[in-house]
């Protein structure tokens, strides 16, 4: 009478173990995928395209997922938190707009510098109190704010482009942030981005503020239940969001020396789409550091790719958007199984 039961005890015990095992291959199957799609473009781009393997090339990608590299750091706390942030892009153009102003009328370029990143950090925290205190979805405050910093910014300058001339000193020693080159090599962008990257891994992966994220995307009331500052941890994501937005925003003005209150429309998009392919999920509570970035690169490359074999602009944002919806039905596969 009594082995029935312990003969199902033991059943049970191992369909738990192979449903672990089966969780544990799921995440390495999301940690891997987008690594080995980037992996195959890169050897795509090696054997098939012309130019591409060449050191100018390969320094130049560099360069150019530095901004949106940057600005994804911030996003992967956001969406690991649960929430999205759709006014990057704005926060992007009225930072470069405050730090053109202001370098324009003579403002040292370090405290503008410093000044241009704070607005962006002062955008986020907007973002987060509305989200937070007001309790609206992140999707609708940031698709409002959208608007409303997009607006600023042509307010503030006039809808008038702001044009840096290197002929000054002050603007000569702001340029090196977008146009310098390490040993003449290595962009200065690149390398900002690296240590970019590294304080986000430290924040995200050896800080309080990255295990809160993860408990309050994986389930807000456990989190709450659990002590965590709910409305502080996800306030936080979206003032590093807009940080970040405003660093990118900062070096797209040294890079160009130029601006206007449109500059940054659409990187929302690009921005989210590198976080989500890296692995972060909409539904909040994954994603990691390292995955952003492979993200990141996988977008830089991809465009690039694009770029070297003439494909329109209009079919690249058609690729992109199709690689979006790839990696999301992917996730929602793998959350399925999970469950």
């Amino acid at each position: 009478m009594t082995a029935a039961p312990e003969l199902s005890s033991k059943d049970a015990k191992d369909a738990q173990i192979k449903n672990a095992r089966k969780l544990d291959l799921n995440d390495k199957i999301r940690k891997f995928s987008t690594l080995a799609g980037l992996v195959a473009l890169v050897v795509y781009g090696v054997v098939v395209v012309d130019g591409y393997a060449t050191s100018g090339n390969i320094l130049g990608v560099t360069q150019q997922v530095a901004q949106i590299g940057i600005m994804a750091i911030g996003m992967t706390f956001v969406l690991i938190n649960g929430e999205i942030d759709l006014s990057v892009g704005s926060i992007y153009g009225l930072s470069a707009v405050v730090g053109g102003m202001l370098i324009s009328n003579g403002t040292p370029w370090v405290l503008a510098t410093l000044l241009a990143v704070a607005v962006g950090a002062a955008c986020g925290f907007l973002n987060g109190i509305m989200t937070v205190g007001l309790a609206i979805p992140s999707f609708i405050v940031t698709l409002g704010t959208l608007s409303i910093f997009r607006g600023t910014a042509l307010l503030v300058s006039d809808g008038t482009p702001i044009s840096l001339s290197s002929s000054d000193e002050n603007v000569a020693a702001f340029n090196i942030l977008g146009q310098g080159k390490i040993a003449g090599a290595v962009p200065m962008q690149f390398l900002i981005f690296a240590i970019a990257v590294a304080i986000g891994w430290v924040l995200l992966h050896r800080s309080k503020l990255g295990y809160d994220s993860y408990a309050v995307g994986g389930s807000v009331n456990a989190a709450k239940l659990s002590g965590i500052n709910t409305g502080r941890t996800k306030t936080m994501a979206f003032v590093l969001s807009g940080a970040t937005a405003g660093l990118a925003g900062v070096l797209g003005l040294s890079f160009l020396s130029y601006v206007q209150g449109v500059t940054g429309s659409g990187m929302e998009l690009i921005v989210i789409s590198a976080v989500i392919i890296g692995g972060a999920a909409l539904t909040g509570g994954s994603g990691t550091m390292w995955g952003t970035v492979i993200g990141v690169f996988f977008i830089g490359v991809l465009q690039n790719i694009l770029n070297l074999q003439g494909i329109s602009s209009f079919w690249q944002t058609v690729a992109t958007g199709a690689v979006i919806i790839i990696a999301v039905a992917g996730d929602s596969a793998l959350s399925r199984r999970k469950k």
